[in-house]
């Protein structure tokens, strides 16, 4: 069996034509999802980069785990302790060695573990190829050396080939050569010249007068990553600036795709597509950026073609992300561990009914630090650190009535904020039961400063704000975070 796993960096499956997405930014991908079965309700369990591909990869929650930010003590994976065997037991029953166990011969080409120094990602790989730019390689560095490794394996069989193309991730880099497909279509609809005017009265890293974080400076290197949005016209460079990052990562993947069909393998190849995580692109008033616990950054793309999986059949049941390797084992009909937090859904991959997860619980610990439910129609979010955003310690969002998170409706449904705090609150205390830790990473965050995304010259920033007509913001967050000037 060979199978073609394609990692796509921040990739929002809304901003997919086969889910539906007007912008023509993905005839690629659109072609495999054709073939194979799409995941409406697909969540990483936690976000960003680091923690969500720790999910994935231990089939644990961050919560056990113990990797869930991108700095200090929490971007690490917790030590197994005295209880490691000769090889440490996560990294023996991780995501990439199942198929290592089902006879395959398997690789890598991906640049994720040296930009986060989290070498466990390499644990089960025969293989790893990194073009050394740490993430911020543009695709054609990537798709050459995935291109000759499937051209050099064209005879062989019973591989798992992982590529990982970094393209839609913010500061946006497709190549100047490629141009703007966009350039005469509109933006999405959904964004007004009155909601833009709200997001410039806001605060925080990314909102829209902050786009390079804490300023508006443009990376001359990057210019589809504009550093402000003051105007329509402005901001349309934004949305450009991602869909162009999607639709030149899809123009690789065709390549790839082109190359399995000249060799007469790509229907007796497995393909799975999906992401890491998505993109705020507007949603709670930030843009460019992955920094939130909501359905903006956590909602991920998810396409399998698989033997048995019927074309163009789509699911729409939830699932998290870290589902994906007791699926596998499964599929490949290797043993299943039982420290694992993933449930299997292969059974809905061979047709038969899946209701899935009644709720999810999301969070992210890198930007913010914050946990939400998934339930229903509803998120509900409870922020302990707002990441200088002012964020209300509760919100709450229609995601039928508004799925880009503009209304909060707390005030008006206090049952179902009740609800979905008592989901986080009984999701922690059954996760912590099984930890191996009695410390929940989150509060290891907390107490080493708070979120390392917001680790930065407050006082600053509150200058920052005062000079472009936010003093009311400025002085909020003074107030909020004890600053005294």
């Amino acid at each position: 069996m060979r199978i073609l796993f394609l990692d796509i960096d921040t990739l929002r499956p809304d901003h997919l034509g086969c889910y539906g997405y007007p912008r023509d930014t993905s005839p690629a991908i659109d072609s495999v999802c054709r073939d194979g079965m799409r995941f409406d309700r697909y969540y990483c369990s936690d976000a960003p980069c680091l923690p969500s591909r720790a999910a994935l990869v231990s089939g644990m929650f961050g919560i056990r785990n113990g990797a869930v930010g991108h700095g200090g003590t929490a971007a690490d994976r917790r030590l197994t302790g005295a209880e490691r065997d000769f090889r440490d037991q996560v990294d023996d029953h991780c995501f990439h060695r199942i198929f290592r166990r089902a006879g395959m011969h398997t690789a890598s080409v991906s640049s994720f573990a040296e930009r986060h120094s989290s070498w466990w990602f390499d644990a089960g790989f025969n293989e790893c190829y990194n073009v050394g730019d740490e993430g911020l390689e543009s695709g054609e560095k990537v798709l050459p050396v995935a291109l000759d490794w499937l051209r050099r394996h064209e005879k062989d069989d019973n591989w798992f080939l992982h590529v990982h193309f970094w393209d839609p991730h913010t500061p946006y880099r497709a190549p100047e050569s490629f141009g703007n497909p966009f350039a005469g279509v509109p933006m999405p609809d959904w964004i007004t010249p009155d909601i833009l005017e709200h997001h410039k009265t806001l605060a925080g890293p990314h909102s829209v007068l902050d786009l390079n974080m804490y300023d508006s400076n443009t990376n001359p290197k990057y210019p589809r990553a504009p550093g402000k949005a003051e105007t329509m016209e402005e901001l349309k460079a934004v949305f450009d600036g991602y869909d162009c990052g999607v639709r030149y990562c899809d123009s690789l993947i065709a390549q790839l795709l082109d190359e399995l069909k000249a060799q007469g393998h790509y229907d007796d190849t497995a393909v799975i597509i999906t992401a890491d995580h998505g993109e705020n692109m507007g949603e709670l008033g930030i843009y460019e950026e992955h920094g939130t616990a909501d359905d903006a950054t956590c909602r991920i793309p998810f396409i399998i073609k698989w033997p048995g999986v019927k074309p163009g059949s789509v699911n729409t049941a939830m699932h998290y992300s870290l589902d994906l390797l007791p699926t596998m084992a499964d599929a490949l009909g290797q043993e299943k561990w039982g420290n694992w937090d993933g449930e299997s859904y292969y059974p809905a991959l061979m047709g038969q009914e899946d209701t899935g997860r009644d709720s999810l619980i999301l969070s992210q610990m890198a930007h913010v630090c914050q946990r939400s439910a998934r339930f229903g129609k509803w998120l509900y979010i409870r922020s302990l650190h707002d990441g200088f955003h002012l964020f209300d310690k509760e919100m709450l969002f229609d995601m039928e009535a508004d799925p880009h998170e503009q209304h909060d409706v707390k005030d008006e449904h206090p049952d179902i904020c009740a609800q979905g705090a008592r989901l986080i609150l009984n999701w922690q205390e059954e996760q912590m039961a099984r930890s191996a830790s009695t410390i929940d990473p989150m509060w290891t965050v907390m107490h080493e400063g708070g979120p390392m995304h917001a680790h930065t010259d407050l006082p600053a920033y509150l200058d920052r704000l005062r000079e472009t007509g936010r003093g009311d913001k400025a002085d909020a967050l003074a107030r909020k975070y004890h600053v005294t000037e």
